[in-house]
């Protein structure tokens, strides 16, 4: 299921009782096995795994107005075919941590699944500590395994 931030606000989400939330944050702009990996090992946390979905305009703002490649609502459907991936969140155009917060509060998950190494672990730390959820590093960081990477590949090859 694919889901606004303003939609997952007006309802819940369908999950049952005593199931296990994995909650992950990310681009997933060019999806690669780098991803398909940290899905994969991020749902075998618990049950159920919930993707907050980086906007276009974040994105943008993070890695250059080259980026995304693929659009936000292209991404969701690229995720949502996974089949370790239960929900997708789209995060809005102009996302703050007090969003990310929000969700959090909102969900509850037992887990915030991230890389070794995160950048916004801290934020993560925070959010997880306000639900009585924890932080799980569930991959490390392979830099040859990256959008950006692949994304400067395909400039290269463009030339």
């Amino acid at each position: 299921m694919i889901l606004s931030l303003q939609q997952l606000q007006k309802q819940n989400l369908p999950i049952k009782p005593n199931r296990k939330l994995i909650l992950v944050g990310g681009c997933f702009d060019i999806l690669h096995r780098g991803h398909i990996e940290f899905i994969k090992k991020a749902k075998m946390q618990g049950d159920v795994l919930v993707v907050l979905l980086e906007s276009d305009n974040s994105i943008r703002q993070k890695k250059g107005s080259s980026r995304p490649i693929n659009s936000q609502l292209d991404r969701a459907e690229f995720l949502q075919e996974l089949r370790s991936v239960d929900h997708v969140v789209l995060m809005p155009e102009n996302t703050t941590n007090q969003d990310y917060y929000e969700v959090t509060k909102l969900l509850k998950p037992a887990i915030i699944a991230t890389t070794k190494g995160d950048p916004a672990r801290r934020e993560k730390e925070l959010c997880a500590k306000a639900v009585n959820g924890q932080v799980v590093d569930v991959i490390d960081y392979i830099a040859a395994k990256s959008s950006s990477r692949i994304a400067d590949l395909l400039k290269k090859e463009d030339l």
